[in-house]
Formats: structure tokens, sequence, C-alpha cells
């Protein structure tokens, strides 16, 4: 490995997605992918190589490119991640568009809860789009949310992140809107090794996936404001679950909203 071209061909080698190998080599040379293009040629030294080694060697074994890089974009947003949190999926952007087009049908200024914030993602594009709302977000990790509050300095946002185990941080609090995208995986589903590298607390609750999703569903009622919106993430193949968990609890105008790939990815209803 002594020139971008060859540092590209031992990425492939190694079975390295295309664009994940220039990504890694671009942040090792701090230079943009249009460079390496244009200087496929250039020499790399000692320090890049064994970086640009060890990169090859972390992606290969499935650790996420996000966390090689340390930071992913969602929403317009390039948001620092670490393997504290999930990396954000550009199919949870389906649940913030939702969430906008709620809001804004309202003049007046909108409170929001996201619950299980993880990088702050959610909450931050919310704010982003909403600057007269009051966003606020909690998770049960310390580690995750400092990556928030690093995120959210970074951007200067203001958003109120608290340390909560779901619904115990905001006894007595209703909001206008709640968002979630919970830990929704089967606790023996194939595709947790896959996930090897990311919180398996923010992918599975364990046993069928729902518990989480049950949780909040049941609770959402007691921290509604009247006409509220509750929108959850889940699985492909959990909407018709989840949509009945919100009718059982008394949500009307029960909806289901599909992500970029077409699938069933939010199901969302209002209160009362």
């Amino acid at each position: 490995m002594k020139t971008v071209a060859d540092a590209l061909a031992s990425a492939r080698t190694r079975g390295v997605d295309r664009l994940d190998a220039h990504l890694l080599l671009a942040h090792a040379l701090k230079q943009s992918r249009s460079w390496l293009l244009a200087n496929d040629d250039a020499g790399l030294n000692e320090e890049q190589q064994q970086l640009m080694r060890s990169f090859i060697e972390r992606r290969a074994s499935g650790e996420p490119v996000a966390y090689l890089l340390g930071e992913k974009e969602f929403y317009g947003l390039t948001l620092r991640v670490s393997p504290a949190v999930l990396v954000p999926r550009p199919d949870t952007e389906t649940l913030v568009d939702w969430a906008l087009e709620l809001a804004r049908s309202s003049s007046a200024p909108t409170s929001v809860l996201d619950m299980g914030t993880g990088s702050g993602a959610i909450a931050l594009a919310l704010k982003q789009n909403l600057q007269s709302a009051y966003v606020t977000a909690l998770d049960v990790s310390a580690e995750a949310l400092q990556v928030a509050n690093e995120n959210a300095g970074q951007l200067q946002l203001s958003v109120q992140f608290l340390l909560s185990d779901w619904w115990e941080g905001v006894t007595g609090q209703r909001f206008d809107l709640i968002v979630s995208n919970p830990p929704y995986i089967a606790g023996g589903d194939a595709h947790l090794s896959a996930l090897q590298h990311e919180p398996q607390m923010a992918l599975t609750p364990g046993g069928d996936g729902l518990g989480a999703l049950r949780h909040i569903a049941g609770g959402a009622s007691a921290h509604l404001k009247e006409e509220g919106w509750l929108l959850l993430e889940h699985g492909h193949d959990q909407a018709s679950t989840v949509a009945a968990m919100l009718v059982e609890q008394g949500f009307g105008f029960v909806t289901t909203r599909h992500d970029l790939a077409g699938n069933p990815r939010c199901t969302g209803g209002r209160w009362r």
C-alpha cells in the first residue's frame, strides 16, 4: 500500500465496499473524494498507510464506517457518533418528516419529547427545523447523552437532555408530540450478529422485540396533551401489531408511514 490506487485496491481485496473505501481513505488523507479520483497515483506516508490498514481491518470485521469516521450525516446535520450510540439510519428520516408535518400544522409553539435519543439525531433534526419548539430528549445511557449533548453544542441547538429509563424522567409532564425510535429487533433475530459493533440495548429489548414499543404505547396517554400525537418507528413486519397497540390504548387516526424502500416503518396516532 503505497499510493491512493494501491490503498483502494487493498480495501477491495478485503471486501470493503468501494464507497466505504473512498470515504475512509479521504478521511485518512484529509482530502476530498474528488481529490482521490484525480490523484490516484499520489503516495501515502507511513502514518497514513498504517491508519488505512487499521481502517480496512476494522471495516472488514463489520465495524460501521460512521464509527471509523466519528460522524454521520442525518437530516442535513453532521452528527458525532461513537459505539455508545446507534448509527442514525436514513429510514428514520421518515419519522422526522412526519413529526415536522404535524408540528407545522399547529400555530402554537410545540412541546416535543424524543424517547431513547441516542446521538440526539431525531431531537436535533426537529429543533433545527422547529426553532420555536421546546424539545426534550431522554436516554437511559449516560454515555449516549454525552454524545447527544456534544452534538447539540456543536450545532448550537437548545435541547433538554435527560437521563431517564423511559417515562421516569418526565413524570407529570405532557407534550404535544412524542416520537421514538426504540429498540425493536427480536432477541433471536439473525440480523443482530451483523450489528455486533452497535449498542445491543439500543437494538433489541429481547423477546419478541416489542417490549419497548408496548411500554411506550402503554404510558403515552399520561404524557400527551389533548390532540397530541405519538409516532413510533418499528420493524418492517411490526406495523399491524403496533397499530393494534395504539388502537387498544385509545388512540385515533392511527396511520402507518413507509420508508425510502417502501417498507412500513413508522406508526402513529392522535390521543383522544
